[in-house]
Formats: structure tokens, C-alpha cells, sequence
């Protein structure tokens, strides 16, 4: 077995970070996960002995086939920023935070009796429901039993460090608890309406790896707790120190791949200040595609629409990533184009693209105004519809379709906040508008990407509201103005 890299200098800073929680605001870890399903515990290794039943299970296993659950499962295929707090935020500084935050993704501590924050007065099902249908991603989170080498742990005197007690070199003690914690990070999950098929994750606080007994033990938990959390039918995930912690499982997992069952997800708290996935303490091929979540920076204060929170930040890559299905629309008419030029009715020296007379055509026969063919012709019929829709939008009829009318037809609808790790449709529309408004620099895909927030910000500073890079309230007024 190779010598774990416990030689290399560990990142200081995200060892010690959770111990700020004493201080009044204290935070965590954030969190952004991605959805994946119950069964993904096949792929995984099973670890000996960590498999069996706690006697005092009352847990129940998610049915492979079970009914819709009103929630839908956390956090999601999902590519973008997050943020954690040991407290559950008030719905208010939520409700800020969206429409101004560049975040997505929240962590939430759930369970564990080794958390700072044992009394969460904003933390209910209903907390969690109102989060999930406005379009937050939760990360639930236990701080449960530490590593028996952790100097800051036990917190309290009613929780307990993981057993380093070799049993015969099985860890057997170790495993028991790391099956019980699996049991209770099930059942405060359900108790707030977390769905099947979300991923819950264990925060292990950085530990010495060179203590064998230490180490060892706390893989053996988190390999019994995982099973346990994927045998009840949810995602196991870990977050830890990548020095620390994280750099054991990764080396567990190439150089003894048998030896655990191993998270499905990882966590790492590098502060680098780099927002993406990826240290130089973990190999590059482990947990890809889709498995990663990097706190790429420690406890500091942001505000956000005038509500201030001591927060970490983080990288979220899970999942697929944020990424929109294609369209049908009209029959297979092409909407989502590089351009949205002005269009005239046909004279000798001018004809307007077909391509773009097609897609202007769908998309006023979707508003109601036009029953022609989508045929890429600039008719009457097409003139008719131009003229109604510029007379819907307040602005004088004409034959002509400007760059204004492109803009108001795509911001026509629904007003959701988009940002960074949004999705879908209505991220379609806002792209055709910046395209429009020609500060969109591509062909609409539906991902919210970082070509995306740069255009939104742009179109922000021309437009005169701050540049936050959110479509919020105030950015969708201008796209319905049709402002450029």
C-alpha cells in the first residue's frame, strides 16, 4: 500500500474553518449538488460490514417505484455557485439573496450532534419546500461524530468522536456508528421533505492522517454510513479537507479499491479562491464526471440587496450540469439563432432571411397573432402580426420589425430569477433578448453559462441597473421595455 500524502503541506485555513461557528454568525459549508439516482449505490464498492441493519432503525427504504414526492430532489443536475451558513437564513434575506445573489445552491445543516448550530429556528419542511419551489438547490448537511484525532471535537458533552478501537483491524465500532448516523441523517431529511434520490452529505472536519487508528477508523464510519444512506435510498456525498480527510478517501480509493464503499460525491474545502473543482491534493479522474462541489473560500461577509451574511463560498459541478433540453417548436422551426436583425417586407433590392423570417413567424404564432405558414416569407399576414404585436407592446405600429421587438417578443412571459446554474426555456428567451440587443455573443443554448452572466452584465451596465449578472426583477422590466 502506498504511504498516504500526508508530506504535503495541508490548506491551514479550511482545517480550522469550522470552529468560527462559535462566533455569533458562525457558517458552513456550502452546498450544490446534483441529483442523481438512489441506485447509484451499485456503482459503488461495497464496504465489509458496513451493510447491516442498526437495531434501532425505524428508518424506512425509499420503494424503487414509489409515488411523486412533492419535493423534487436536491440539488439537481447542476452547474454553478453556492453558498453556506451553519443557520438557516430567514425566508426574507432568501428572497433577497435570489433576486441579487450570484448564488443558487445553499448548504443546510440537517443533522448531527456535533453541530454549532443544533437549534435551526428557520429550518423546517416548510422552510425547505418554499426554497425548492422558488428554485434554490439545498444541500443538506449532518456534523455528526468526528475523527477521534480531531482536537476540537467532541463539542459537547452528549456527542461523540468515532471509535478508534481496531477490532481486529475491521474498525467494527467505527462502522457501528457510522451505520446509526446513516440512519438518523435519513430520518431528519425525511422530516423535512428531502425526496429520495437527493444527495445528503457527512462533514468530516479535517483530521492528522498519519495517525492510522484515527484514519482508519473514519473511513470505516464514512464507508458504513454511506451504505447505510444509499441503502435507504438516498446519494451518500462527504465534505472535508482536501489535505486531509478527502486526500485519504482518494488514495483509499485507488490504492485499496475494495477496502470501502466510497461517497458517491465529494466535497473539498480548498480555499484558493479559484471557483472550480479541482486541487492538486486529489487525482483529476475521481469522482468525473459530475461528482464534484470545491469550497473555494473561507468565512467572510457578502451583502446582497442590503442583507448581509458571514458566508463560504462554493463551486458546484454535479450531475450533467445546468443543461437545457432542445426544443420543438412550429414543427421544427430553428428559434434560438446567432442573430435577430431588423426585417422589412420584400422589395426589389431586399428580401429578409428566411431563417429569420421563420423563427419571427413561430414565435408570433405562439403569442396568437399570426395563423400563416412558417414558410421564412415576410407576407401581409407577417406584416398584419408586426404591426399587432408592436401596438401590444406600446410602441407605434409599423411594417418594419426593429431590434426592440425581437427583445420584447423573447422577454414576453413568464419572469423568473435566472443566474449562474439556471436551465431551460425562459434561459432561452433572455439569451434570444441579449442576442438581440447585441451584447449576446452566441446561439441560445438554455445554459446560464459564464458566457451568459457576461452578457447579462453587460446588457445590465447599458441599460443602467446594477451588474450583478442576476436576471431579476429590475433586469426583466428593461427586457420587456425592449431597452438596449
Amino acid at each position: 500500500m502506498r504511504q498516504l500524502l500526508h508530506d504535503r503541506p495541508r490548506p491551514a485555513a479550511p482545517l480550522r474553518g469550522r470552529d468560527r461557528v462559535r462566533r455569533l454568525t458562525g457558517v458552513r459549508r456550502v452546498v450544490a449538488a446534483t441529483a442523481i439516482t438512489a441506485l447509484a449505490a451499485s456503482a459503488l464498492v461495497s464496504a465489509g460490514g458496513g451493510s447491516g441493519s442498526a437495531p434501532d432503525e425505524t428508518v424506512q427504504a425509499a420503494p424503487a417505484a414509489a409515488a411523486a414526492a412533492p419535493n423534487p430532489v436536491t440539488p439537481g443536475d447542476f452547474t454553478g455557485y453556492g453558498f453556506d451558513q451553519c443557520l438557516a437564513p430567514t425566508q426574507r434575506t432568501m428572497d433577497t439573496w435570489l433576486q441579487h445573489s450570484p448564488y443558487l445552491a445553499v448548504g443546510i445543516y440537517i443533522s448531527g450532534k456535533s453541530r454549532a448550530c443544533r437549534s435551526q429556528p428557520n429550518l423546517t419542511a416548510a422552510w425547505v419546500s418554499t426554497q425548492l419551489a422558488k428554485g434554490w438547490r439545498l444541500l443538506p448537511i449532518t456534523l455528526g461524530p468526528q475523527a477521534s484525532c480531531q482536537p476540537r471535537f467532541p463539542r459537547y458533552s452528549d456527542d461523540a468522536s468515532i471509535n478508534p478501537a481496531r477490532g481486529g483491524g475491521k474498525y467494527g465500532k467505527a462502522r457501528a456508528q457510522g451505520q446509526a448516523e446513516g440512519v438518523t441523517t435519513v430520518a431528519d431529511a425525511q422530516k423535512l421533505g428531502l425526496t429520495a434520490g437527493s444527495t445528503l452529505w457527512y462533514d468530516l472536519e479535517g483530521f492528522t492522517t498519519t495517525n492510522v487508528d484515527c484514519r482508519e477508523s473514519a473511513l470505516s464510519f464514512l464507508s458504513a454510513w454511506t451504505t447505510k444512506v444509499q441503502a435507504l435510498g438516498y446519494v451518500a456525498g462527504v465534505y472535508s479537507s482536501a489535505g486531509s480527510g478527502l486526500n485519504a478517501i482518494d488514495d483509499a480509493r485507488v490504492t485499496r479499491p475494495n477496502a470501502f464503499n466510497l461517497p458517491t460525491r465529494i466535497w473539498m474545502a480548498r480555499w484558493d479562491g479559484v471557483a472550480n473543482t479541482s486541487t492538486s491534493y486529489l487525482r483529476e479522474d475521481g469522482w468525473r464526471p459530475g461528482g464534484r462541489v470545491k469550497q473555494y473560500r473561507g468565512g467572510h461577509d457578502e451583502t446582497w440587496g442590503g442583507a448581509r451574511i458571514n458566508i463560504d463560498t462554493n463551486f458546484l459541478d454535479l450531475g450533467t450540469g445546468s443543461v437545457s433540453r432542445p426544443e420543438a417548436r412550429c414543427g421544427g422551426t430553428r428559434v434560438d439563432l446567432a442573430s435577430y436583425p431588423s426585417l422589412k417586407p420584400a422589395s426589389a433590392s431586399y428580401t429578409a432571411p428566411a431563417n429569420q423570417v421563420r423563427a419571427l413567424q413561430c414565435l408570433l404564432r405562439e403569442q396568437g397573432l399570426y395563423q400563416g405558414p412558417v414558410n421564412g416569407t415576410y407576407n401581409g399576414a407577417v406584416t398584419a402580426a408586426v404591426r399587432a404585436w408592436q401596438t401590444r407592446t406600446g410602441v407605434k405600429a409599423t411594417n418594419r420589425w426593429f431590434a426592440r421587438d425581437w427583445i420584447t417578443l423573447a422577454a414576453a412571459g413568464g419572469k423568473p430569477v435566472l443566474k449562474r446554474g439556471s436551465a431551460g426555456a425562459d434561459v432561452r428567451r433572455v439569451q434570444r433578448a441579449l442576442v438581440a440587443a447585441r451584447v449576446g455573443a452566441a446561439v441560445p443554448t438554455g445554459s446560464f453559462d459564464a458566457a451568459t452572466d457576461q452578457a447579462v452584465r453587460r446588457y445590465q451596465r447599458a441599460v443602467g441597473v446594477t451588474q450583478s449578472g442576476v436576471v431579476n426583477a429590475a433586469t426583466w422590466s428593461r427586457l420587456v421595455a425592449g431597452k438596449r
